[in-house]
């Protein structure tokens, strides 16, 4: 089934600050986790599956590359079995890419935050506004991200319209 996602991403100047602000607000903290996210190679969309202490996952999404809240269409698949998937997925597929993270992930109803830092490209917060557990319209979601936004005082230049795969590609020069 698939699932609607309003999100955005930007750099993070200020972890703390975000942190701080989540924890005065009485945010669901869920915990910090170290992260593997690899990107296979498919015709359509972005398929990666998730390995975490916390998170693991098979996620397919579907969304324009645009700075700011963007829509994202996506399935989830809770994997039990994350390295077996991984090497089917790998032989059958191939890999594009492989993230490694660290993330603190913190909930406010239906709003799920990221505070994630990255080797090589720094820290980021992900604001992703969602339908799963809520039955919320795409304007509502659009709405929420918009208060987040201002809430944490996001310019618009530290808006972030691609993914940390395409980011990490840029920055080890395999496009």
């Amino acid at each position: 089934m698939f699932h609607l996602n309003v999100e955005i991403k930007a750099k993070c100047i200020d972890p703390s600050f975000i942190r701080n602000y989540l924890v005065n607000k009485g945010a669901d903290f869920k915990g910090l986790d170290e992260q593997t996210d690899t990107y296979f190679k498919v015709t359509n969309g972005r398929l990666k599956l998730r390995e975490g202490h916390i998170e693991n996952n098979l996620i397919f999404y579907d969304r324009n590359d645009q700075a700011g809240p963007k829509t994202s269409n996506f399935n989830l698949v809770k994997a039990q079995d994350a390295k077996g998937l991984k090497e089917v997925l790998q032989r059958s597929c191939g890999v594009t890419m492989i993230v490694d993270k660290r993330r603190e992930i913190y909930y406010i109803d239906n709003v799920k935050f990221h505070i994630d830092e990255l080797p090589g490209l720094g820290s980021f917060v992900e604001i992703e506004a969602g339908n799963i557990s809520a039955d919320k319209t795409e304007a509502q979601l659009l709405e929420q991200c918009n208060f987040y936004l201002k809430e944490f005082g996001i310019k618009d230049e530290d808006l972030i319209a691609e993914s940390y795969s395409d980011m990490l590609m840029k920055a080890k020069k395999v496009i």
